[in-house]
């Protein structure tokens, strides 16, 4: 199998995933399933990525390290979004609002929109294979700093969904805003971390002496993550959302707490 059948089958693979995510929200009427689906997809398809040998040769232990990374952190996720999604009688707030705005052409502008998802987290993928086929010998400290990145984004994005579950779950919050733990240091701690996780790959695949120029592929997954969650489908419509739902409330938190990066909150009187 040459790299470029193998590329083009994981490419594929994605779309086709994407799209049986896009029949199972149309069925259930849950959108979350989604973003579960694509998680899972990411976590998958990066690790297939990770351990492909285009000789023949069995994996390296670098190969087997990176290829363990996205599916502990897809997962996580993957199972958090589908809980929450399993449990919920509600279509996730983003998705209903693009829903309505798209109107009649809702189910088959998800559909590509959906595609554009499948692209998206391909570019993930790319940047998952560039750590992993790192041609330096052995493990070194730059795969245990990538995989020490991994670890704390993991852990600090489980610590964040936890709180928000925990104020979410006490009826005397119905209709606040959480503001507590790392919702008091940033207004999507979680986002934060899930961006952060990506600087592992980077990290392992990076040769600043220019003896593996592919490694730059890996700096894919923290830009587009970045602008994903800052700029496209994360910050912006879901604190659209938190202002219908929360109104003057929500502008004060925005007020105070930092949207992404973590940081000490701002007095109300600055």
């Amino acid at each position: 199998m040459t790299l470029a059948l193998a590329i083009i089958g994981l490419a594929v693979a994605f779309s086709a995933i994407m799209s049986g995510a896009w029949w199972i929200a149309l069925r259930s009427g849950k959108s979350g399933w989604i973003d579960a689906t694509w998680s899972a997809a990411v976590g998958l398809c990066g690790a297939l990525a990770a351990i492909l040998s285009i000789d023949g040769d069995a994996p390296s232990a670098r190969q087997l390290l990176v290829a363990g990374m996205p599916l502990a952190w897809s997962l996580r996720l993957a199972s958090h979004i589908a809980s929450r999604t399993a449990a919920s009688d509600k279509d996730d707030p983003r998705y209903a609002q693009l829903k309505q705005e798209w109107g009649e052409s809702a189910r088959s502008r998800l559909f590509w929109f959906l595609q554009i998802q499948a692209a998206a987290g391909f570019a993930l993928v790319v940047s998952i294979m560039a750590a992993a086929h790192n041609p330096a010998p052995g493990l070194g400290l730059r795969d245990l700093l990538g995989a020490a990145i991994l670890v704390a984004a993991v852990l600090g994005e489980a610590v964040a969904d936890r709180q928000l579950s925990a104020f979410r779950s006490d009826p005397a919050n119905r209709g606040k805003t959480c503001d507590l733990g790392l919702w008091g240091l940033s207004r999507h701690p979680n986002y934060f971390f899930e961006w952060l996780g990506w600087l592992a790959y980077p990290a392992i695949a990076l040769d600043l002496t220019g003896g593996y120029s592919w490694g730059w592929a890996a700096l894919a997954g923290p830009v587009l993550m970045y602008w994903l969650l800052v700029h496209a489908s994360g910050i912006p419509p879901l604190e659209a959302h938190m202002l219908r739902s929360r109104g003057e409330a929500f502008r004060r938190y925005q007020a105070r707490v930092n949207a992404f990066w973590p940081g000490p909150a701002k007095s109300a009187s600055g």
